[in-house]
């Protein structure tokens, strides 16, 4: 299966002697494509707050390539000064989204190489911009091979002609490229196995009618589109084989954050002996927190409620919240799938198996 150039969700573009990101404008999927230009961080940061980009392992990519087109924004002088900087910048694209931990990971990481690159008294911003889009590049690479490693060895867990129910979107667009719980799908998919997949609507922003449904329809994998207070009744009544989401940050004993609703289907699965899988990048796990209770919850604006776009559904004044997303204890979790290979079940022991174990890829 080839994966098309528009379901990439970003491009690292040089025009002429200038870099740009060009980003996929996922607020307006799947009516419109429509690239937006980032010539600056500020930009980049732009379109994380604005969520004209998700998903945890996409921000961190495109977090790395903003640090790489900050250097094309201001002479160098001395270390120092580069040193305070790149500081402000790391702060601004920090402060877009709280909970995807890809994001600090992205960002500390292009740090330590601006360290590197500084050490060896490069006093050009051509040649410390070079290093760090190198850096930069290779974050990107490194997750695309992730998530084809995540899609074999989940792929692995499913049965033959498998009805799998997914939420939210952990497909090409939330990553590099591939995704984590559509690249399971996906590499499943190529292997026979996925007879349909269910695709939770995901209110408020409805990334699984506008951006799953969208992917899957690309690539001509069969599946049906039902809202979100529909999955229990599903589950009831027809066969579901798996149910397999993504995430935005992992604590270190294997609860995890993703989108808001998918702590109501770990429960369901519960109830309903269904496994319940996660797939993400060991860039996701966050050994530095011991449990879920320790990861932030992005509060966003209750108009995202509301309104969808500008069209009004509640009551004008209307008090709402919009918590981005909810943490699913590890209890609940069957397994997560990295590229490290899997945490079955996921606890504190297995989970800090995944810092040493490398599967074979074939």
């Amino acid at each position: 299966m080839k994966l098309k150039d528009n379901v990439r969700p970003f491009l690292w573009q040089h025009t002429g002697s200038r870099l740009k990101l060009m980003v996929l404008d996922q607020l307006l999927l799947p009516t419109t494509i429509k690239w937006l230009a980032c010539f600056t961080h500020g930009q980049v940061a732009r379109t994380i707050v604005d969520m004209n980009v998700r998903g945890a392992p996409a921000i961190g990519c495109v977090a790395a390539y903003a640090f790489a087109l900050a250097a094309h924004e201001k002479k160098i002088s001395s270390a120092s000064k580069v040193k305070s900087y790149f500081a402000r910048v790391t702060k601004t694209l920090a402060a877009t989204r709280p909970t995807a931990v890809n994001l600090f990971w992205a960002l500390d990481r292009m740090n330590k190489r601006l360290d590197c690159e500084l050490k060896l008294n490069l006093h050009s911003t051509q040649e410390l911009s070079a290093g760090l889009e190198s850096e930069a590049m290779q974050i990107f690479e490194e997750d695309l091979a992730a998530n084809h490693t995540i899609g074999r060895l989940g792929a692995k867990l499913l049965p033959k002609n498998a009805v799998v129910l997914t939420h939210c979107n952990a497909g090409s667009l939330a990553t590099s490229g591939w995704g984590t719980s559509l690249g399971v799908i996906r590499s499943a998919y190529e292997e026979g196995k996925i007879k349909k997949v269910i695709v939770d609507e995901t209110r408020p922003y409805l990334q699984g009618a506008r951006l799953t449904a969208w992917e899957l329809a690309q690539d001509k994998i069969p599946y049906q589109l039902i809202t979100d207070n529909m999955a229990a009744h599903i589950m009831k009544t027809e066969k579901v084989d798996a149910v397999i989401v993504g995430s935005d940050r992992i604590a270190a004993n294997g609860d995890l954050a993703n989108k808001i609703g998918t702590y109501n289907l770990a429960v369901l699965c519960s109830y309903h002996k269904i496994p319940f899988y996660a797939a993400a990048p060991i860039s996701t796990c966050d050994f530095k927190i011991e449990c879920g209770d320790e990861i932030p919850i992005e509060e966003r604006s209750a108009r995202e409620v509301t309104h969808i776009k500008n069209i009004q559904l509640a009551p004008k004044n209307t008090a709402a919240r919009h918590p981005a997303f909810d943490v699913t204890p590890h209890e609940l979790v069957t397994a997560i799938i990295t590229q490290n290979g899997v945490a079955s079940p996921p606890s504190k022991k297995t989970m800090a198996s995944l810092l040493t174990i490398i599967p074979a890829l074939n």
